[in-house]
């Protein structure tokens, strides 16, 4: 009789520990998934401001066509990208090819002067700083997702789910090197 209680209170437990893992899994990949789809509906919002801020460069710098060609493909890699890899990599060429724009409005003093491009500009920097903010907390989510399902015993649940480890969401290489300051003193 003791026996069949003992086993029924160590089912019991261990049904409960199974219970409540599996709801912390699912938690944690929801916490994720919310994460980044609040970082696309920044990206969508920058996907959507590139062809009117195309559209004013044209009318400036029409002979600056590569810098052009990198946006429009950058936009298109990203438009194409279906998992979070892709959509990294395009986000993160679209950052770079966007850098570009921001030089064009210093070597074209017209272009500079114009309140549209002044306007998008601005807009798109905005954008940049908040993808910047929510990157920070996708990559904490993921970081707690990661974690998790390499953890005993939620790794047998996780991987009984399907779930395996997500990427960070890194920014573009050009932000995280620092340039080479050189003095000269003497």
């Amino acid at each position: 009789m003791f026996a069949a209680v003992f086993a029924g209170i160590v089912v019991l437990v261990i049904l409960f520990m199974g219970v409540s893992v599996y709801n912390g899994l699912v938690s944690q990949k929801n916490q994720m998934d919310r994460a980044w789809a609040n970082i696309e509906v920044i990206l969508k919002q920058r996907f959507d401001e590139i062809p009117q801020l195309i559209e004013v460069i044209e009318q400036y710098a029409s002979y600056e066509q590569n810098t052009l060609k990198k946006v429009i493909e950058a936009r298109n890699h990203y438009s194409a990208a279906n998992s979070i890899d892709s959509k990294i990599a395009a986000s993160n060429e679209m950052s770079m090819a966007l850098k570009g724009i921001v030089a064009l409005g210093e070597a074209y003093p017209d272009l500079k002067a114009n309140q549209s491009f002044v306007q998008l500009q601005s807009r798109v920097s905005e954008l940049e700083g908040l993808i910047a903010d929510r990157r920070e907390f996708f990559n904490e989510t993921v970081t707690n997702f990661n974690t998790r399902i390499a953890q005993i015993p939620d790794m047998f649940f996780a991987n009984m789910l399907g779930y395996t480890e997500k990427p960070m969401y890194h920014p573009p290489a050009s932000e995280t090197t620092r340039p080479s300051l050189k003095m000269n003193i003497g």
